[in-house]
C-alpha cells in the first residue's frame, strides 16, 4: 500500500514537472522569421531569368548563415532596478 502511495506521488509531481517545463520552454521560443516572397514568384509567372540554380542556393544558404548569426548574437540584458 505504501509502495503504490509513493508510485502515485512521483507520478503527480512528475507530471507537474512536465507541464512547468512545457510551460517554460514554449515561453522562451523566439518566433522564426518567415521569408516573404511576392506573389507573382510565388505563382511562377514572374521566374527571375538571371542566375542559375546554384547561385540562388548559394544566396539562399549565405541568407540563412546571416540570419541564423544575426540570431546569435548576444544581447544586452535589461537593468533589473
Amino acid at each position: 500500500m505504501r509502495g503504490w502511495l509513493t508510485l502515485t506521488g512521483l507520478l503527480i509531481v512528475l507530471g507537474v514537472v512536465g507541464l512547468l517545463v512545457r510551460k517554460q520552454t514554449s515561453a522562451v521560443r523566439m518566433p522564426v522569421p518567415v521569408e516573404q516572397v511576392p506573389a507573382e514568384t510565388a505563382t511562377g509567372m514572374n521566374t527571375p531569368t538571371s542566375g542559375s540554380v546554384p547561385q540562388s542556393s548559394q544566396q539562399m544558404q549565405q541568407h540563412y548563415k546571416q540570419a541564423i548569426e544575426g540570431a546569435m548574437q548576444a544581447r544586452p540584458m535589461p537593468d533589473d532596478k
